[in-house]
């Protein structure tokens, strides 16, 4: 059983800290967090043990959770590594594309594992239809938010958009070719909503739109690919697959069934997968604690974090253009 401790014990950290804490692979030895009073009073009301420095706590575990504001990250991570631990890194990654490629050789160079938070990645949705995407050429999503104070000191396309472009990164095998996109600033000092274009090398498009001052909340993305249309709620944790293959010579009563201006034929058909629930952040912790045991790939790399921090600043690049 690996040791395993939280550096940060704010919102999202207390629930990495009440998951670890009911975790069969982890032991969680307990957490640090800078601010005395928070840190208090986690210990007093859930019983975790409180370090009183982030060295002291990164030598008693194995592992490092590092759920810290984000402008803190690399130097937690480098910290954690350069002890020789492992590293989950909420995301994104890292303030800046350097401080994550620095994070990269560091973890090589120690011989260590990093992982990054990105969850929807293990959400049941869109785990239960990755398969079935399959070199995508149009990419539609929608992640839409009430607005909420916490996160608005970073663009919106860090805050929310960044969890669909790593899974974009994910499925579409083919470099960027070109990024236009429009953001605006509404409540806040960097954009609060953001739309963005994505081109492919393969000719794959993306259409990628973010908001966090929406009156509603949504999480949904569109993949359209040959012969297949995939839809995935994440927020409602569905998804709809939707397929097309030769029409038969004798079609059934109930048979669905386009024909195009040629005379071409074709069966539209269901094929939804089924969709198991899970805890999705507890999924992506323990699936790391696999990944060091079995010295094999974490399901979200440091490299793929990095690809997803580097398409965020393209973005946020394209908005002075």
């Amino acid at each position: 059983m690996l040791k395993i401790g939280v550096l940060g014990a704010g919102h999202l950290g207390k629930i990495h800290l009440r998951l670890l804490n009911q975790s069969e692979k982890y032991e969680l030895v307990g957490f640090y967090d800078p601010f005395a009073e928070n840190a208090n009073k986690v210990a007093q009301e859930f019983g975790y043990t409180k370090f009183d420095s982030i060295d002291e706590l990164i030598q008693a575990v194995d592992v490092i959770d590092i759920v810290t504001p984000t402008l803190s990250h690399f130097d937690c991570a480098k910290k954690a590594i350069e002890a020789g631990k492992h590293v989950f890194l909420e995301k994104p990654i890292t303030t800046t594309v350097e401080e994550a490629e620095a994070i990269i050789d560091l973890a090589k160079q120690y011989n260590v594992l990093g992982q990054v938070g990105h969850v929807e990645r293990f959400n049941p949705a869109f785990v239960a239809v990755s398969a079935k995407i399959e070199n995508p050429m149009f990419i539609e999503t929608h992640r839409l938010a009430e607005f909420n104070p916490r996160g608005t000191d970073v663009p919106v396309v860090l805050d929310l958009m960044i969890h669909d472009l790593d899974a974009i990164l994910s499925v579409v095998d083919s470099p960027v070719k070109h990024v236009s996109a429009s953001g605006v600033s509404v409540l806040s000092e960097s954009p609060d909503i953001a739309n963005a274009r994505i081109e492919f090398e393969n000719g794959c498009v993306a259409n990628v739109t973010a908001s966090r001052i929406s009156m509603k909340n949504m999480r949904k993305s569109r993949f359209f690919q040959r012969d297949a249309y995939i839809s995935v709620d994440y927020l409602e944790k569905t998804c709809e697959v939707v397929k097309m293959k030769d029409a038969p010579e004798t079609p059934g009563d109930f048979d669905l069934i386009l024909q195009n201006a040629e005379g071409l034929k074709k069966q539209i058909y269901y094929d939804n997968p089924k969709v198991l629930p899970n805890n999705a952040i507890l999924d992506e912790l323990e699936t790391f604690h696999d990944a060091i045991v079995n010295q094999t790939r974490p399901v979200v790399t440091l490299e793929d974090g990095t690809k997803a921090l580097r398409l965020a600043y393209q973005i946020i690049d394209a908005f002075k253009n």
